[in-house]
């Protein structure tokens, strides 16, 4: 055969958009079992069909009961209540508990009708039906509430996610049995040129052994790739060509290795040519080492033929193969290492003891920034969350905020470009999962520390968006107040986002006939609450505070005599399953939750939920996407499907400058 000069060199830029123009890069989906998912990738977002829990359990032994029986308990002085059954875990309790009563329960048991706390059993005694409580104990005390680790409906398991043990098991903590994922592609790996040897067969002078092809199916497996190995090939080109062309149309991929040069003898330029249309469309790239790279399409078969050394064949694998191969599988680059972080809380451990503590990472400005999740050992998501651990030994008690640490990273981290820290809501992750499909390389992060928290990320430029919904007591105002308290104005803008509709719910049919708040607290109904601080709670202590002004009542006595002020549930779908279980006659809730639980919803508020951004950041791609998707009339159409409540404006999008 003559020799084969070559063409034009291709520069590696023009290579990729020849290979994007002619070949399908779009990934193919599949449905695999649960416990065959390990080190696949989500190729959707999951929702959750469950609350987890899905009721509210004990996270001790102990005794469950009512907390203010116990307010002024200690050793000398304990508190006797009457032993009025026991709950063991996966019992449905029949029991309600009153006043000087207690039931006996077990970890992981509901909790009965009527109790709001457990005391753990290390801090009681019994004898003759009585307990004897030797410490008081608060409302919620011990108790992990309905939905508070996973919300029904709540994105849990979210596209392009990697999947480890934890990923399986937070899915099979959701009872999924099979994951969608992204097909791993199938790359088939050939050897040529007479100087090859397979592994194993003596090695004969002048001839080498096979490295290509274990080397490249190894990286093929890290990209996330199948590799299939087609053996080793002499520089036959009838044999090259018949064992081409039975792998075409059977793999994404071919991979070849060797019979690419110049020089005399190198036969692979016509044998691709020869597979069929458009056969090859490189032969050379601009790049040293890997100049005599072919690239080929067949029967929709992508063929590379690598050069023969190893240095070079891998070279040009990573620049140019790899890349397909990752957006083919939906991956990212693994790894694993340390890094140290700014602690953004105080940590208080448990003294005699070594803690392993899961934690968020964030970078902002080169800076890497750690935040403790510290949702207990119950939480399987602590774990979904976590991008790493830090370790806090035996004889500290205390980490301090602002303390650097060494944290270890589950895998390589790949900072996020957008910071998102404050109030949750679902619109939110609709409207990132929006913004993403408008530009790919968006990768975000998500840490639900509160409104008031998000200010203050904000403020130790943590963060590059806050959610916040604070109503303002003394003006009625949403937001502003709390942002010109922290004297934000000058270094920080408002972006006005939407509002969400709050109400009372109530069981289905509303057979209490509330209305209003007045209605819950003449009747001494009992409500469930939210946790201080949240948004939800300080509206509902501003209603009570209007109807006590006008009915002349002092507000904290009111609470006080309100039953249930005092049990706070930690999230939406909480609230709405105790109205739904009649563990409450009412609660506040979001619109959305209502509908989700078919209870009937009485108006209160339209709450403004808003974005604090810096004023340096509105510059930046990500933060003008963000604003950009909050306009969109599009995206507003799909929130209106899917969150009742949700009311989009002319203002949304506005940059408000206080």
């Amino acid at each position: 055969m003559s020799r084969k000069v070559f063409r034009q060199l291709k520069t590696i830029e023009e290579v990729k958009e020849i290979i994007r123009k002619y070949f399908n890069l779009k990934p193919k989906r599949e449905i695999i079992p649960l416990d065959e998912a390990l080190d696949r990738v989500i190729f959707e977002d999951i929702d959750s069909p469950i609350d987890i829990p899905g009721f509210d359990r004990a996270s001790m032994d102990g005794y469950a009961l009512i907390a203010e029986d116990t307010y002024g308990a200690d050793e000398t002085k304990p508190v006797y209540l009457k032993l009025a059954g026991k709950i063991e875990a996966g019992e449905i309790p029949e029991i309600k508990v009153k006043h000087g009563e207690c039931v006996a329960i077990s970890t992981g048991a509901p909790i009965p009708a009527g109790a709001n706390s457990v005391i753990m059993v290390e801090y009681t005694s019994i004898k003759n039906g009585l307990v004897s409580v030797m410490k008081p104990v608060t409302p919620g005390e011990n108790i992990q509430a309905t939905g508070s680790d996973i919300m029904q409906g709540e994105i849990v398991l979210r596209k392009n996610q990697i999947i480890t043990s934890r990923e399986i098991g937070v899915a099979a903590a959701m009872g999924l049995k099979f994951l969608p994922v992204y097909a791993r592609p199938k790359i088939a790996v050939l050897s040529t040129g007479n100087e090859i040897t397979p592994l194993g067969d003596p090695l004969e002078y002048g001839k080498i052994y096979d490295i290509n092809s274990h080397t490249i199916m190894a990286v093929v497996r890290e990209a996330g790739g199948e590799p299939f190995y087609l053996g080793c090939v002499k520089d036959a080109e009838q044999e090259i060509k018949k064992t081409l062309f039975n792998a075409l149309g059977k793999y994404d991929i071919i991979l070849t290795s060797g019979s690419t040069s110049a020089g005399f003898g190198d036969i692979m330029y016509n044998i691709l040519n020869d597979l069929g249309e458009p056969g090859v469309l490189v032969h050379g790239v601009a790049v040293k080492p890997g100049k005599p790279t072919i690239v080929a399409l067949a029967q929709n078969s992508l063929i590379v033929s690598l050069p023969g050394y190893p240095v070079s064949a891998l070279s040009i694998f990573n620049i140019i193969v790899k890349p397909i191969i990752l957006e083919l599988a939906g991956r990212g680059e693994a790894g694993y290492h340390i890094l140290e972080g700014i602690l953004t809380r105080k940590v208080i451990s448990e003294t005699g003891r070594h803690e392993i503590l899961p934690v968020h990472i964030s970078n902002k400005k080169g800076v890497y920034y750690i935040y403790p999740i510290t949702k207990g050992s119950g939480a399987i998501t602590a774990l979904a969350e976590a991008d790493g651990f830090i370790e806090i030994p035996e004889n500290r008690v205390i980490l301090e905020e602002g303390e650097r640490l060494l944290t270890s990273v589950y895998s390589n981290l790949k900072p996020a470009n957008l910071i998102v820290i404050g109030s949750h809501c679902p619109v939110l992750d609709l409207i990132l999962e929006f913004a993403r499909g408008r530009n790919p390389s968006l990768k975000y992060k998500i840490i639900n520390v509160g409104s008031l928290g998000g200010i203050q990320a904000i403020k130790r430029g943590e963060a590059d968006i806050a959610g916040v919904h604070l109503l303002d007591e003394a003006t009625g105002e949403y937001n502003i107040p709390f942002i010109l308290k922290e004297n934000l104005q000058e270094q920080t803008v408002l972006i006005k986002g939407y509002t969400r509709l709050q109400g009372i719910i109530v069981s289905e049919g509303n057979p209490k006939n509330i209305k209003t708040i007045g209605d819950i607290i003449d009747n001494k109904l009992t409500i469930i609450n939210r946790v201080k601080g949240s948004g939800t709670r300080i509206l509902l202590d501003n209603l009570i505070k209007d109807y006590c002004l006008k009915r002349g009542l002092d507000f904290k006595k009111t609470c006080e005599n309100l039953p249930g002020y005092n049990v706070e549930a930690k999230t939406h779908s909480s609230v709405a399953v105790a109205v739904k279980h009649g563990k409450a006659d009412a609660g506040i809730c979001l619109k959305f939750f209502a509908d989700f639980y078919g209870l009937t919803f009485i108006s209160l508020k339209e709450e403004e939920y808003d974005f604090l951004v810096g004023r340096e950041d509105l510059d930046r791609e990500e933060i003008k996407l963000f604003i950009e998707v909050l306009k969109n009339r599009e995206f507003h159409k799909i929130v209106y499907e899917r969150l009742k409540g949700v009311k989009f404006t002319d203002c949304s999008g506005s940059i408000i400058n206080m």
